[in-house]
């Protein structure tokens, strides 16, 4: 089938076209280019065409013959969305709604929605399931509940939208992310031998590697409409909910000479165990192939392999939050986000 993705230069979406394009899909691609620069390894040998594009200016002649639309192309994690909240919604929440509502207008049967697990913010009481009332706790959160309630609102027998909330991702990727959990650990391990936790390391975090997140979609793709229409997954496995401090626990495991420290609570109080039981019954073809231990092994021997030096793994384009300030600072692109035209 025809699909459009959104993101396609992005930490998953670099990954998961050239996956779809192997099997066979047609994969067209929007990117802004924002984080063009964080290219860290040569790990996919096919690129998706991809326009360089920001989703709000996205056009129903973009989505001429498109048969499903994956949309991940938004201001990713929470401290990216607290450093301008007002753009957070107009992008994150008013751009991810005007795109269904295109895609809905242009005959686009499938709509894949990349929410996440933050959604549920402090959780204390067991783990907690689709159901659960969500509890968002920042911007970046807030928006991708009014993107799911929104969105599901619009649904009809020709339009299907599925909601596939993650857990946090970890794990190589040629567009690399080092300000995610797991993998800013292991940076650290790497190129100082030292993990400092400014937190006691409690809180529980849900994780998931980021090839287990392109495989549940395209097992979200290629499976039977009636199965995931309108429908919210979580996605990852229960066996992955680690409190932060076993995550740093094992990446001193791995990484030889690591020394590691722990301190007090802190401001983040996000914590929350999440069950993973209903795609794995809905879609048994989807299956979690990473654990914590093997995405650390993964990285090491990634690190070791191109000789991860301090300079590359502080780069600003490995860390959200660090590019976006640059491309202000630099005035490349304006207030509302948009490049500025040379």
């Amino acid at each position: 089938m025809k699909i459009l993705i959104t993101g396609t230069e992005g930490y998953i979406g670099s990954l998961l076209a050239p996956i779809l394009m192997k099997r066979g899909h047609e994969i067209l691609g929007i990117d802004t280019g924002f984080y063009k620069v964080g290219w860290l390894y040569n790990g996919t040998d096919l690129t998706a065409k991809t326009l360089n594009k920001d989703i709000r200016h996205i056009s129903s002649e973009d989505l001429q013959d498109v048969q499903a639309v994956v949309h991940m192309a938004e201001l990713s994690n929470d401290p990216t969305g607290q450093l301008a909240p007002n753009i957070t919604y107009d992008i994150n929440y008013k751009g991810s709604v005007r795109l269904a509502s295109l895609a809905k207008a242009a005959g686009v049967r499938r709509f894949i929605y990349m929410s996440s697990c933050s959604v549920y913010g402090v959780a204390t009481d067991g783990d907690v399931t689709e159901e659960t009332p969500v509890n968002p706790q920042t911007a970046y959160a807030e928006c991708k509940t009014l993107v799911e309630r929104d969105v599901k609102a619009i649904a009809n027998d020709g339009f299907s939208p599925t909601f596939v909330r993650n857990a946090t991702a970890f794990g190589a990727s040629p567009r690399m992310r080092f300000d995610i959990v797991l993998n800013n650990l292991a940076g650290l391990a790497w190129t100082t031998k030292e993990i400092k936790m400014t937190s006691d390391g409690t809180p529980w975090r849900p994780l998931v590697h980021v090839l287990d997140i392109c495989q549940a979609i395209v097992c979200t793709l290629e499976a039977p409409r009636d199965l995931i229409h309108n429908q919210i997954f979580n996605v990852g496995d229960t066996t992955n909910n680690y409190r932060v401090k076993e995550i740093a626990e094992i990446i001193a495991e791995v990484f030889p000479e690591c020394q590691l420290s722990f301190g007090s609570n802190e401001a983040d109080n996000r914590s929350y165990r999440v069950a993973f039981e209903k795609i794995h019954q809905t879609l048994p073809e989807f299956k979690c192939e990473w654990s914590a231990l093997r995405g650390a092994q993964q990285l090491f021997n990634l690190f070791t392999q191109i000789d991860l030096c301090s300079e590359t793994f502080l780069f600003r384009g490995h860390t959200r939050l660090k590019q976006l300030e640059y491309l202000i600072r630099t005035q490349q692109i304006d207030r509302d986000f948009f490049w500025r035209q040379s």
